[in-house]
């Protein structure tokens, strides 16, 4: 197996507001990620994506930087599966067990899906959709306009506030939050789909891209053992 990402996750010493933008001045003190990259085979992204995370005594924060020229989406419903259009995704394993792990997903609507998986989906795992963090905080930023393919856009950030209480069913037996030093799994994911402007609107395509932090080695984001380390 190839070596796995690390992310040094720093701890804030401040409370970002957290507004979507990244402009936060607490958020200079975490590095970015490494950009996204296929999450198998295939040609290298059209658009840049990548990340950063910290975090304090009551949240992991992840903030997420999309490149992209047409912003566009349609789910509105919450807990709508968010990767049949293009979105943001957040994967984490707490106890590195590569068993109960919550996925998050997001729009540029703002729409949100949670859900546990209590083991892979190859390994007969059923979803326990919908899950929810009651204390899960969100927040979203277009630089450009949203569903107007009459113009060009930069592309959109994403700032998400995971509270620890809400993520310590994850990690049983183990600190939460986490001591320095200590290490979850963690994968980050991209979903783009190309698409056509029919009638002053944009049309989905059918050729799916999954862009993503730390590469699987195959189609499949739920195979935890590939995912990356989060590190304290």
């Amino acid at each position: 197996m190839p070596d796995l990402p690390v992310y040094e996750c720093p701890r804030t010493a401040s409370t970002p507001s957290l507004d979507g933008t990244l402009t936060d001045p607490a958020w200079k003190a975490a590095p970015w990620t490494t950009d996204f990259v296929p999450i198998h085979d295939g040609p290298a992204p059209r658009f840049r994506t990548r990340a950063k995370l910290m975090y304090d005594d009551q949240y992991l924060y992840v903030g997420g930087q999309l490149e992209e020229p047409h912003v566009w989406s349609t789910m509105t419903e919450h807990n709508s599966k968010l990767f049949h259009e293009n979105n943001f995704e957040l994967f984490l394993d707490p106890d590195c067990d590569e068993q109960n792990y919550y996925e998050f997903e997001i729009n540029a609507l703002g729409t949100i899906w949670e859900l546990t998986l209590p083991k892979p989906y190859v390994d007969g795992g059923v979803p326990i959709d919908p899950t929810n963090l009651p204390g899960l905080r969100t927040a979203i930023h277009v630089d450009g306009t949203l569903n107007d393919p009459s113009d060009t856009d930069i592309g959109w950030t994403v700032e998400l506030a995971l509270p620890w209480a809400d993520l310590a069913s994850y990690n049983e037996g183990r600190a939460t939050p986490p001591r320095a030093g200590d290490e979850w799994r963690m994968n980050l994911m991209r979903c783009e789909w190309p698409h056509e402007v029919v009638d002053g609107a944009y049309v989905k395509g059918e050729e799916i891209e999954f862009w993503v932090w730390s590469p699987q080695g195959i189609e499949d984001m739920h195979r935890p053992a590939t995912w990356g380390v989060l590190r304290f």
